[in-house]
């Protein structure tokens, strides 16, 4: 336990005898998980909305006139065996007048649509999908299905959120990779600082018999405080970044567009990872740094 207590302590005053190159080192190591924090959660993020997207996101299928209700109802056991789909709902002409009026009615003018029959609608199926990024073909196919005269789906949106998905999903892990090796970068170098100083006295001890064990453990534990040091630091400040900017989403207009999810459910999950990376970094950068002078 005195050794052990002996290299903790080293490893401690190791931080404050290189004050401004551990605050430099931390600096980093926050603002590169920030920076992959804040590309993560956005993906995150992105991904939520398309799966909340899928799960709401809608083929209308519009039956032929042609078809008596008994004849258009026959039609939904075909289409919910397509491939792709996940329900189907049915909706009668008097039902779809009744939306309709509902969306488009203005209470100060109650007799707008007084005109309006439920003959001017079709019969209709709502298909709800598995997978957004299959919309095309099994619009194709809830097309193809007899019976079926016309079909309507939001192609071009849904595309266009699988496609920013994807691209934010690269990004992010090409900018964590990168990042990550830029943290351990500086990390190494700043250890290296620390070695260098003590080059001399690493070397003696080496020559009295001390273990590369006792003599790694101080920079070890020096680069470990470190990490965790930045990645709790990184922690609260994200916090406060993501409250921040959940605050303008959900108090403007876009608030009925996107969906963000509160910190309180990924708060946790989040710290692990800040504290991990940090701790993962710091270990691994000091073990690099060391490494070439207990060849000795």
């Amino acid at each position: 336990m005195r050794k052990f207590g002996y290299l903790l302590l080293e490893g401690v005053k190791s931080i404050f005898t290189h004050g401004f190159m551990s605050f430099a080192c931390i600096l980093v190591i926050v603002a590169c998980l920030l920076i992959m924090g804040n590309f993560a959660l956005l993906a995150f993020n992105i991904d939520y909305n398309i799966d909340q997207l899928e799960s709401q996101n809608e083929i209308l299928a519009y039956v032929d006139e042609d078809l008596t209700e008994d004849q258009a109802r026959e039609i939904q056991v075909r289409l919910a065996s397509l491939d792709n789909v996940s329900s189907v709902i049915f909706v009668t002409r008097e039902q779809a007048m009744s939306d309709f009026v509902s969306d488009y009615g203005d209470p100060d003018d109650p007799d707008r649509f007084e005109e309006v029959t439920p003959s001017w609608f079709r019969h209709r199926y709502v298909v709800y999908l598995d997978d957004l990024s299959r919309m095309a073909d099994t619009t194709a196919a809830v097309q193809s299905v007899s019976g079926i005269a016309d079909v309507s789906a939001s192609l071009e949106l849904s595309q266009g959120f699988i496609t920013v998905r994807n691209i934010v999903s690269i990004v992010s892990v090409i900018l964590i990779i990168v990042l990550f090796v830029v943290s351990v970068f500086i990390m190494q170098n700043t250890i290296k600082l620390a070695t260098f100083s003590r080059r001399e006295e690493i070397a003696i001890m080496k020559m009295v018999g001390a273990s590369n064990f006792f003599i790694r453990c101080p920079f070890v534990i020096e680069g470990l405080l470190l990490g965790l040091i930045g990645g709790a630091i990184a922690f609260f400040l994200q916090w406060g970044i993501y409250d921040f900017i959940t605050a303008r989403i959900t108090g403007g207009s876009i608030a009925r567009l996107v969906l963000v999810i509160p910190f309180d459910t990924l708060r946790y999950p989040v710290l692990i990872i800040f504290l991990a990376v940090g701790l993962v970094v710091g270990t691994f950068g000091s073990n690099i740094a060391i490494r070439n002078y207990l060849k000795v």
